[in-house]
């Protein structure tokens, strides 16, 4: 009721403009993740289809991906889908599918992406994925790949713990067949065989996570060392513009420590 009375008098608008000139004129972020959480209990708090809080989520997408053009976000980072949500039911596993191949096959010839010449990429196990999905994905990957003003990366099939196993083991077969010394492994070394290695800056600013959940979930867990963690109590497909200025906010308005 506060939320409706707020926005017929217009007090979110002007809050919404106060925050982007802050914003604006604050310290830049180059790299945004988000964790859209909160899909399935946006449509269950109101009554509607299960499936479709994601496709409400999957089209706040596009608003964000507007509004991060905007603010200067040269790389955004979303974590679409896990490892661990292929153990939800198969009639949701198949929609959230449906849904992302729509999404892709707009990205193929979408006007933002090849205007701003953002390269998009796909990261995690997406040998799970359905083969038509693949295609497609690798089809986007490709007609992007030369991009490098902007990056825009969807986590799919998607877990840290496999990204850092996956990494390790490669590591390993090249120590092993003497194509790699041990003594040459660093951290420099190490971040090369990440599953975000094609991007300038692998390591958020800032990470977001819908829904009141207070965790990384396995997200981006290398990477996510030095990131400032904002949480937010808003469902995914609720996500508004107010909401990402807020969070970009908090970041301008902290100290950043790296370190203890």
């Amino acid at each position: 009721m506060l939320k409706k009375f707020l926005s017929i008098i217009g007090a979110y608008k002007l809050y919404e403009k106060w925050l982007w000139f802050q914003v604006k004129n604050g310290p830049k972020l180059e790299h945004i993740a988000i964790i859209m959480d909160g899909n399935r209990r946006w449509a269950s708090e109101k009554e509607r289809n299960p499936w479709l809080g994601h496709k409400k989520g999957a089209d706040t997408v596009e608003h964000l991906l507007e509004w991060c053009e905007l603010l200067g976000v040269k790389i955004v980072t979303l974590y679409t889908f896990s490892i661990e949500n292929f153990n939800r039911i198969p009639e949701e596993i198949e929609e959230i599918m449906k849904i992302a191949e729509e999404k892709f096959r707009k990205l193929l010839t979408n006007d933002r992406i090849h205007r701003n010449k953002v390269h998009v990429k796909v990261i995690g196990q997406v040998n799970l994925l359905p083969k038509s999905l693949q295609d497609l994905i690798s089809e986007v990957e490709i007609a992007t790949a030369n991009y490098e003003n902007q990056f825009l990366n969807f986590a799919f099939a998607y877990g840290g713990r496999a990204e850092i196993l996956n990494a390790t083991k490669t590591i390993a077969n090249k120590v092993k067949k003497c194509e790699l010394n041990l003594e040459d492994i660093n951290e420099e070394t190490f971040e090369k065989y990440l599953y975000t290695s094609h991007m300038p800056n692998q390591e958020p600013d800032l990470i977001i996570r819908t829904s009141g959940e207070e965790r990384l979930s396995g997200f981006l867990l290398w990477q996510s060392a030095y990131s400032e963690l904002v949480f937010l109590d808003v469902y995914w497909p609720d996500f508004r513009l107010i909401d990402l200025l807020r969070a970009m906010r908090t970041f301008q308005i902290r100290k950043r420590r790296f370190g203890t």
